[in-house]
C-alpha cells in the first residue's frame, strides 16, 4: 500500500495509521456542571466543556472528527465519535487555534472523559491530538424544602 497517498477518514481506524503531533495542543478550557438543562431521566447530569485546540506546528491542520470514551464511576463507558467538532472541520493554519463548546451527560454522580481529535496535515497525512482526561463530578446540592 502507498502510505504517501491521501487517506480519508472514513472506515475503520488503527491508531498505527495516525501521527501525534507535539505541537497540536489540547486544552480543557473550563467544566461547567449545568442542572438547569433538561436532560433525559437515565442521563440526569450535564457538565458543558470548553476547549481550545492550538496547532503550534509548521503544519496547516484541518480537523476531520473527535472520539470521545466517557467512563462513569457505574462502570458504564460510552464511546461518541463522529466528523467534525460542533458541525464544523476547522482548519488551522500554524500559529492559530479553534475555540468550541459542547457537553457530555452522564448518569451516575461521577465520571472521567477522554478522547483525541483526528485530522489531516496538507500533505494528507493523518494526525491525532489527544484530548486531555477530565472528571466530571456532581456538586453537593443543598437540599430544598422545609426544615
Amino acid at each position: 500500500m502507498d502510505k504517501t497517498r491521501p487517506k480519508g477518514l472514513s472506515g475503520p481506524v488503527d491508531g498505527n495509521d495516525f501521527e501525534s503531533l507535539d505541537g497540536l495542543k489540547v486544552s480543557v478550557d473550563e467544566l461547567v456542571y449545568q442542572p438547569q438543562v433538561l436532560t433525559a431521566p437515565d442521563r440526569p447530569h450535564c457538565f458543558a466543556y470548553y476547549i481550545t485546540i492550538a496547532n503550534e506546528t509548521d503544519h496547516t491542520i484541518t480537523l476531520k472528527g473527535r472520539k470521545w470514551v466517557v467512563e462513569e464511576a457505574s462502570g458504564e463507558v460510552t464511546a461518541v465519535e463522529g466528523d467534525g467538532l460542533v458541525g464544523e472541520m476547522p482548519t488551522l493554519e500554524p500559529g492559530s487555534s479553534f475555540s468550541y463548546n459542547s457537553f457530555h451527560v452522564i448518569h451516575a454522580r461521577r465520571a472521567i472523559a477522554r478522547g483525541s481529535y483526528i485530522g489531516l496535515d496538507e500533505t494528507g497525512r493523518r494526525v491525532l491530538a489527544a484530548i486531555p482526561a477530565f472528571e466530571m463530578v456532581v456538586p453537593d446540592q443543598p437540599e430544598v424544602g422545609y426544615a
